[in-house]
């Protein structure tokens, strides 16, 4: 069963959203009038969850290797997602989980992060956002350079019984993406203007960045990380 401090109960799973459900939220009332990332407007991001789904597919080996982890006693039964469509990672994963709980035959369930307002604690609580599954979060902080963060995606696998067996957060280790964005921001910044059209040629050129292969790349290197961490702990035990 779970552990005894985790907040994922058989109830707090089923509760999730399946992916058409998410996609369908997405577009509503309710979550338009929620902050966006760093308290912005939100933008209906439908169409782009969509057309990433139906885009991505898994290779032969993922799809093998994903029914051979399921088929194993003790193997993932269960995917928790944690996702807000203003995030790129989670655009470009979410849908691909998707495809993975697909071939799978995962029950997978999504959760948002946020309430109506934009969580940025380092220390989320449901006492500073009752409306938001900051309890969910705190299980998966991104603990990184002396910090914690509410870093999302989240990808949690667990056991028909509910017993975790990995977790997956942002982006795959080959994308370096904190390096690239620090190096994108100065070379926009060499060319001069002020720091609004700076940071305008900084967003454009990572919303190419989005758009370009290595976005393909990374959804891919995205599911062999986690169908690679599944392998281990099934096989060795534990991860490290």
């Amino acid at each position: 069963m779970a552990a005894p401090t985790s907040v994922v109960t058989p109830a707090r799973f089923a509760a999730g959203m399946t992916f058409e459900q998410y996609l369908a939220f997405i577009g509503s009332p309710a979550n338009l009038e929620r902050e966006g990332s760093g308290g912005a407007a939100r933008r209906d991001m439908t169409a782009q969850m969509r057309q990433w789904y139906d885009a991505c597919r898994l290779s032969e080996a993922q799809a093998a290797a994903a029914r051979w982890l399921t088929a194993q006693p003790g193997g993932p039964a269960k995917m928790l997602v944690i996702s807000e469509e203003w995030s790129s990672d989670c655009r470009r994963d979410v849908p691909m989980l998707a495809r993975l709980a697909e071939a799978a035959d995962m029950e997978m369930r999504i959760f948002t992060r946020d309430g109506r307002r934009f969580g940025a604690s380092q220390a989320p609580s449901l006492a500073e956002a009752p409306d938001s599954n900051a309890d969910l979060m705190a299980e998966f902080m991104n603990e990184k350079n002396g910090q914690r963060w509410q870093s999302i995606p989240v990808a949690a696998f667990y056991t028909k019984d509910l017993e975790l067996l990995y977790r997956y957060v942002e982006y795959p280790a080959v994308y370096r993406k904190d390096r690239l964005a620090d190096a994108m921001q100065t070379a926009a910044a060499r060319l001069g203007g002020t720091k609004e059209e700076t940071w305008d040629r900084f967003i454009r050129d990572w919303g190419a960045l989005q758009q370009s292969p290595f976005f393909l790349v990374w959804q891919s290197a995205a599911i062999d990380e986690m169908l690679s961490a599944l392998h281990e702990r099934l096989v060795v035990g534990s991860l490290t």
